[in-house]
């Protein structure tokens, strides 16, 4: 990521680049500054392709041709899937594309061993946005909590993140409704981000593991019905909850073996 910023703040740019991993909001952000830096505000020389059935003939013909009254031409590409099959005829192309003509490829997930994949790690960038961590995920939230002249603790900030979890986006929506519903208001509370967050799956799933440990059969249940509600199937809901006793499992069995919290929670991934 580090390289990708400095190719967008010098200009010095790749003629091939591939945004990948599981971090949505993240690649959504570096594709549309990738874009600026290229085309600009250029519509002529800019395309934009996305999902399986697009034509690589077609995406051919236009990278060989001249950009209209500019340097470069660019052809975004994104959850196309060309990377787990039919991009060999692209990759033979990249090989040797027109200079003029910039590729930006977007995709959530790759083949690494594809010909496309391989081919673009040779003659351009390939950038992986992965779920990023808690300390991370801190640093970004107070930011944001700053620039709109906010304050909250670091016992509600973690609270905050456990509500929306992880993926970046929504982290992004969720605090956004905090802001609104503040107005003036200065200090983020616990009862705040109760009243406007909504409670991601996995919290529902944490809940009903505890429940069900605790054989409160009507909550756990109840647990269910609102997971049921939130459109989550049935066989993903048992998936998650065998996990996370799988995990209870792990870490019990590695407390009994002397590690310390740290070591656990690397060795089972929390």
């Amino acid at each position: 990521m580090k390289r990708l910023n400095e190719d967008i703040n010098t200009g010095k740019l790749q003629g091939i680049y591939l945004l990948c991993g599981a971090e949505a909001y993240l690649r959504r952000q570096y594709r549309d500054r990738l874009k600026s830096a290229i085309v600009g505000d250029d519509t002529m020389n800019y395309h934009y392709f996305e999902g399986k059935n697009i034509s690589v003939g077609e995406i051919i013909d236009l990278a060989e041709t001249l950009p209209f009254f500019a340097e470069r031409r660019l052809i975004v590409l994104e959850n196309t899937q060309l990377f787990k099959s039919g991009g060999e005829q692209l990759a033979d192309y990249l090989e040797e594309r027109a200079e003029s003509t910039y590729f930006l490829f977007v995709e959530p997930e790759t083949d690494k061993r594809s010909k496309l994949y391989r081919t673009i790690k040779a003659k351009g960038s390939i950038v992986e946005f992965s779920t990023q961590d808690e300390d991370t995920l801190t640093k970004w939230v107070m930011g944001m909590v700053k620039k709109e002249g906010k304050n909250i603790s670091a016992n509600n900030l973690r609270y905050l993140l456990e509500k929306t979890g992880t993926d970046m986006e929504n982290i992004r929506k969720e605090t956004e409704k905090l802001f609104c519903y503040l107005l003036d208001k200065d200090v983020i509370t616990r009862e705040d981000i109760d009243e406007i967050c909504t409670k991601q799956i996995s919290g529902h799933i944490f809940d009903m593991i505890g429940a069900i440990a605790d054989k409160q059969q009507e909550k756990a249940l109840a647990l269910y019905y609102d997971l049921l509600a939130l459109k989550e199937p049935p066989m993903r809901i048992l998936f998650l909850i065998a996990k996370h006793f799988n995990q209870l499992l792990q870490v019990k069995d590695l407390y009994k073996k002397g590690f310390a919290d740290k070591a656990v929670a690397e060795r089972v991934g929390i």
